[in-house]
């Protein structure tokens, strides 16, 4: 990539699958893609990021960062050779979040894509991500109550001036109940970019600290995620299932989003 870009990842309520979004996101980036990827957790008071990688009690965190103990490289973890994380503390001390784009800003020459998870809670944290961040990307639940919070999302970040790239429909079960792609981008006036269906191996994955797009590589939601990375850098990626060539020519409402994302 010619510029390194930080993506934050907001969701105004909790459940939505946003953290799990993110450790899939970084990791297909990093392994499916051979980016240089940092992972941050920005949900200062309740974080779970560094659970996904089995990062318990980290001795060093994002908090010691914003408090100045520590410079930013020296909160870093290594997942992998292209995949790093930042975790938060578990002991939820007092920090200044708006100090996150400093530091942010310090290790973007190091990293071809910087992902931020944001606090669930409309408060100082998730403000901290979108002022910290050059796009974001907004996760919702096709239901009423995760829309009502998704457009206050939507509508903080505008106010913000931080450019949404999309939204993200996650957990999505193909219920008649359930709202419908259309429905969300009218009432947010943002492209939906991203479908993603709910999977129980998703939490199978989680649970043996293991993203779906290694655990199971060819399931919808892995290959979902995948083309979404790619969407993000300016990349192709194949589905190597074997039906896939037959669909390829009618594209869906977002996956079209995702070309003029590409195009950019």
């Amino acid at each position: 990539m010619a510029e390194p870009k930080v993506f934050g990842i907001i969701s105004i309520k909790g459940g939505t699958g946003k953290t799990s979004l993110v450790s899939n996101l970084g990791t297909a980036l990093a392994e499916e893609f051979d980016r240089k990827v940092l992972m941050i957790d920005a949900n200062f008071s309740a974080p779970t990021l560094g659970l996904h990688f089995g990062l318990i009690d980290p001795e060093t965190t994002i908090h010691d960062v914003l408090m100045d103990k520590v410079n930013p490289s020296g909160a870093v973890y290594e997942v992998t050779k292209n995949l790093h994380i930042i975790p938060a503390s578990l002991k939820g001390r007092r920090i200044n979040p708006f100090a996150l784009k400093e530091k942010v800003g310090r290790l973007k020459k190091s990293y071809d894509v910087i992902l931020i998870d944001s606090s669930p809670n409309l408060d100082e944290e998730i403000l901290s991500t979108m002022i910290a961040s050059d796009q974001l990307l907004v996760v919702t639940n096709p239901d009423h109550p995760t829309l009502s919070t998704t457009l206050r999302a939507v509508k903080i970040a505008k106010e913000k001036q931080t450019p949404i790239t999309g939204i993200i429909i996650n957990k999505v079960r193909n219920k008649k109940f359930e709202l419908s792609l259309e429905e969300i981008e009218k009432a947010s006036g943002v492209p939906v970019i991203a479908v993603i269906r709910d999977d129980v191996r998703i939490q199978e994955g989680l649970a043996h600290n293991t993203p779906i797009v290694i655990y199971k590589q060819r399931s919808a939601p892995s290959i979902e995620i995948k083309k979404l990375a790619a969407s993000l850098i300016n990349e192709r990626y194949n589905d190597p299932r074997l039906f896939s060539g037959l669909f390829r020519k009618n594209l869906k409402r977002h996956e079209v989003s995702r070309e003029i994302i590409r195009s950019r």
